[in-house]
């Protein structure tokens, strides 16, 4: 697994997605994982589109203290809520870890399984040529994954998942607020 180096510095400034220097990568050979986890992840939106949130529950395996990440948007869709989840889950984690993430948003674990790199091939483009919904997250989201071992595994929404439900209910608190501040 390779992992361009030169990409790390987006995480400080992800506005700057769309302004990479070109020409200037180094790689890095990326070894066995240091670092097990599982991740939970979930995104809401009140309306869509509308105020969102997102959540994720970081989960250190055999054993060690869990780290929840919160956030949102106060205009944005729900597609987007549940990439960030993962994304800002991935963002957490040293290089080379081994991660477990279970979502249940299919338009997520496809995208990342079966979608993504047949979207790079196209040049950012979907079977249909039109452009990819969500480019930016995609490509971030893509950068991650180049420096992680991630085993995706759905989950059925609101049947009972414990993380499934608390990373729910923590999103839909974060779009509640994003809500009360318009």
């Amino acid at each position: 697994m390779l992992c361009e180096v030169g990409f790390r510095e987006i995480r400080r400034n992800s506005s700057n997605l769309n302004r990479l220097p070109s020409g200037s990568w180094t790689q890095l050979a990326v070894s066995k994982p240091i670092y097990h986890v599982e991740l939970h992840t979930d995104g809401a939106c009140l309306g869509n589109p509308g105020p969102g949130g997102w959540a994720c529950i970081v989960r250190p395996l055999p054993e060690g203290d869990e780290q929840v990440l919160t956030g949102g948007e106060p205009a944005t869709t729900n597609n987007r809520m549940e990439l960030m989840a993962v994304l800002e889950g991935l963002r957490s984690l040293p290089d080379a870890s081994k991660v477990s993430l279970s979502a249940d948003s299919q338009y997520v674990l496809k995208g990342m399984t079966e979608w993504l790199e047949n979207w790079k091939r196209r040049g950012w483009r979907t079977a249909s040529r039109k452009p990819v919904k969500n480019e930016d997250l995609w490509r971030a989201i893509d950068i991650e994954c180049a420096r992680l071992d991630i085993e995706t595994k759905w989950v059925e929404g609101h049947s009972g998942h414990a993380e499934n439900e608390r990373c729910d209910q923590l999103a839909k608190q974060q779009a509640e607020m994003f809500a009360e501040e318009r």
